[in-house]
C-alpha cells in the first residue's frame, strides 16, 4: 500500500520539483548574461561583447534581445543549432570543392589513357583512375600466360572495389548534413517546449495572464524552432545537392572502369595475336 502511494505522488512530486527549478535557471540568466559576454569578448573581440551588452539591456523584442532573455537551456540550444547551420555550410564547401578536383583529376587520366592507347603509357597516373592502372597492369602481369577471360574477370572484380572506395571516401561527411536536416527541427522544438514550460511557470508566479507579461517569454521559445527551420531547410538542400554532385562523380568513374577494362582488353588481344620471338619462321627453316 505504501509502494501505491509514492507511485501515486510520483507526478507530483517531480512537477514540485521542475516547478522550483525552473525559476531558479531563470533567476542565473544575468550571470550566464555575463559569462556569454565574456566568452564572445574573448573569442570575437570587444564589438559582439557590446552588441550583446546593449541588447541584454534592450527593451525591444529583436531576435538578439529575446537570445539574451532565454534561459541558459534554450541559449544552448539556440547556439548549438546555429554552430550546426555554420558546419553544414562548411561541409559542402568543402565537399563541392574536393569532388570538382577529382573530377578534374579523372577527367585528365581519361584523355590521358585514351591518347596512350594502352596500360604502359599510362603508369603515372595517380588517384583512382591511378590505381585501377595499377591495378589492371599487375593482375595482367601475374596472370601472364593464363586465359584472357578470367584475366579480364579479375581486373574487373578489382576495379569495382576501387570504384566503391572511391565513391565512399567521397560520401563521407555529407551524413553530417542528413543528420543536421533531420535533427534540427526536432531540437529546437525541445528549446521552444522547455521556454514554454518556464512561460508558464512565470505566469503561476505572477498570477496575470496579461499578453504583455506572457508574449516575450513565448517569442523567445519560439525562436529556438525558428533557427532549428533555419539550420535544417538548408542543410536538407544542401544534402541534395551533394548526393547528385557525388552520383556524377561516381558516373565519372565508372567510364573510367569501362576505359581501363576496354584497354586492357586490348592489350591481351595485341599480345595474343604478337609473334613469339622464341619460335623461328617456317620460311627461314626451309632455306
Amino acid at each position: 500500500m505504501g509502494g501505491v502511494l509514492i507511485v501515486k505522488h510520483l507526478p507530483i512530486a517531480a512537477a514540485a520539483l521542475l516547478t522550483a527549478a525552473l525559476p531558479a535557471a531563470a533567476a542565473d540568466v544575468a550571470a550566464t548574461n555575463a559569462r556569454l559576454i565574456g566568452w564572445a569578448e574573448a573569442l570575437a573581440g570587444p564589438a559582439l561583447a557590446a552588441r550583446l551588452a546593449a541588447a541584454e539591456t534592450s527593451e525591444t523584442l529583436t531576435p538578439l534581445a529575446m537570445f539574451m532573455d532565454a534561459d541558459w537551456v534554450v541559449k544552448a540550444v539556440m547556439l548549438g543549432l546555429a554552430a550546426a547551420s555554420v558546419l553544414g555550410w562548411a561541409v559542402w564547401a568543402g565537399k563541392l570543392a574536393q569532388v570538382a578536383v577529382a573530377s578534374q583529376g579523372v577527367a585528365r587520366s581519361y584523355r590521358q589513357l585514351v591518347r596512350a592507347g594502352h596500360l604502359d603509357g599510362a603508369r603515372t597516373l595517380r588517384g583512382p583512375f591511378g590505381r585501377m592502372v595499377a591495378a589492371a597492369r599487375a593482375e595482367a602481369l601475374v596472370s601472364e600466360g593464363l586465359n584472357p577471360e578470367g584475366v579480364k574477370a579479375r581486373v574487373s572484380s578489382e576495379l569495382q572495389r576501387i570504384e566503391a572506395g572511391a565513391t565512399r571516401g567521397m560520401q563521407s561527411g555529407v551524413m553530417i548534413l542528413g543528420s543536421i536536416g533531420s535533427t534540427a527541427p526536432f531540437i529546437g522544438l525541445f528549446g521552444t517546449v522547455w521556454g514554454i514550460m518556464n512561460s508558464f511557470v512565470g505566469i503561476a508566479e505572477s498570477g496575470t495572464t496579461n499578453l504583455s507579461v506572457v508574449a516575450p517569454g513565448i517569442a523567445e521559445a519560439l525562436l529556438a524552432t525558428a533557427i532549428g527551420l533555419v539550420a535544417a531547410i538548408p542543410a536538407v538542400l544542401l544534402y541534395n545537392h551533394l548526393t547528385r554532385v557525388i552520383a556524377g562523380y561516381r558516373a565519372r568513374l565508372a567510364d573510367a572502369v569501362a576505359l581501363v577494362e576496354r584497354t586492357l582488353s586490348r592489350d591481351l588481344d595485341r599480345a595474343a595475336v604478337r609473334p613469339d620471338p622464341c619460335v623461328t619462321p617456317l620460311h627461314l627453316v626451309a632455306e
